[in-house]
């Protein structure tokens, strides 16, 4: 099997859990958040609902230069922003590693800020790490949050208890 179907099938399950939890966001809470150093659910849920275009940038380009006037606190405004924004960059990351070719995911990988290198890795732990893992940390962030608001919490590798 190649690596890129096997991250496919995996792709896949971990953007339907995703938005299964991003489905459950209630938009009358987006300014709520768990302490005053937390983000707000608005943002913490926009966050994630971002993450897979990092995927797409990992798989797709050589680098990824992020400017300095990138709006890091960007929030949506309603459920259905998130939800339409995680579609469109969850489709073009899938494309991004549909279109993988194996010999790539050993090539370097580079995250800059304002042109200075932060870290450069292979593409497949770039891939893995500042991608998919990074997805996955932010989505139990993200269900923490809908516990603590009451709002039952999704089954992502087995039922929850408000599934049982």
């Amino acid at each position: 099997m190649a690596i890129k179907d096997a991250w496919l099938a995996e792709f896949d399950h971990e953007m339907a859990q995703t938005r299964r939890i991003l489905e459950r966001v209630p938009e009358d809470k987006f300014d709520w958040r768990p302490h005053a150093k937390s983000m707000t659910l608005g943002r913490l849920a926009t966050h994630v609902a971002e993450i897979p275009g990092l995927a797409g940038a990992v798989l797709a380009l050589p680098e990824l230069d992020m400017p300095s006037t990138s709006d890091f606190n960007r929030t949506a405004k309603r459920r259905q922003d998130l939800l339409d924004e995680f579609d469109t960059v969850t489709s073009k990351a899938r494309g991004a590693l549909q279109a993988l070719k194996e010999e790539a995911v050993a090539d370097p990988w580079s995250f800059k800020f304002d042109g200075r290198t932060i870290f450069t890795q292979p593409r497949a732990v770039a891939y893995r790490g500042f991608a998919l893992n990074h997805l996955i940390h932010h989505r139990a962030q993200l269900s923490v949050y809908l516990r603590l608001l009451d709002v039952p919490v999704p089954g992502l590798y087995g039922p929850s208890a408000d599934e049982q």
